[in-house]
């Protein structure tokens, strides 16, 4: 894990939840004061693919390349291979893929850019989708509370040596006191109060979310359509500035 480089950069990450490349580079644009990483998802990457990742680094951003692989091991750790080239700085697989599958992506990662020289991207592991809660899960069988199905996948993750994890604000606090300090944690659904849902169920605010122990907040709707992306990035900013 690259301690030294998360230690420089803002906690704030801008989702650019477009299909569109211009849109995108433009709203990064208006929040360049306060955001250093901006995230790549499926709506971006399904249209612009890794053209997306490099036209935003030539921006001078760094790429959370949110792109939630879940496959059989040999497919995603191909994938994760590929997509090395292009340097995301973080990149997300689905912990419900199974120990094989995050193992052989953390290999294969290690091992493509141990010959490249290229940096290493951190290998973040999505547990419970923030849109779901315990009715969602229990119509695909899981039975048990959103949280404890969280720490499972969370401590199965850190086992298979993912480097982070995505937790919804709810979870943040237990999953730190179960995984330590060694993890980084990517916490989306934060809102700006007063707390707004849209299509997540588990958000909270961002003073909220780092004060329970998340390294990153992910931040879409809140800040692209505000009247002012800048001002609304500068006000998540002050506001966990304040934390002790």
């Amino acid at each position: 894990m690259r301690n030294e480089d998360l230690s420089v950069l803002s906690p704030l990450i801008m989702a650019l939840d477009t299909t569109e490349l211009g849109e995108a580079r433009r709203l990064a644009g208006e929040v360049r004061e306060f955001v250093d990483i901006v995230k790549v998802g499926l709506q971006l990457f399904s249209r612009e693919g890794t053209g997306a990742v490099k036209a935003l680094k030539d921006d001078g951003f760094e790429v959370f390349l949110d792109i939630k692989m879940n496959d059989i091991p040999n497919t995603v750790a191909t994938a994760c291979e590929g997509l090395c080239e292009y340097e995301p700085f973080m990149l997300t697989v689905h912990t419900t893929g199974g120990q094989e599958m995050m193992r052989a992506a953390g290999s294969s990662v290690r091992e493509a850019c141990a010959r490249s020289g290229l940096r290493r991207p951190l290998l973040i592991g999505v547990t419970v989708l923030t849109s779901m809660d315990f009715l969602a899960l229990e119509k695909i069988g899981v039975n048990v509370p959103v949280e404890e199905q969280v720490i499972r996948l969370a401590r199965l993750a850190v086992d298979s040596g993912m480097d982070g994890l995505v937790t919804s604000p709810l979870e943040t606090l237990p999953v730190r006191r179960a995984v330590g300090d060694g993890i980084v944690l990517v916490t989306p659904g934060v809102r700006l109060a007063p707390i707004g849902t849209d299509d997540q169920k588990r958000v909270a605010t961002p003073r909220e979310a780092i004060g329970s122990g998340a390294d990153f907040l992910v931040v879409g709707r809140p800040l692209y359509t505000a009247a002012d992306p800048g001002a609304a990035a500068a006000e998540i900013i002050e506001e966990i500035s304040t934390i002790g």
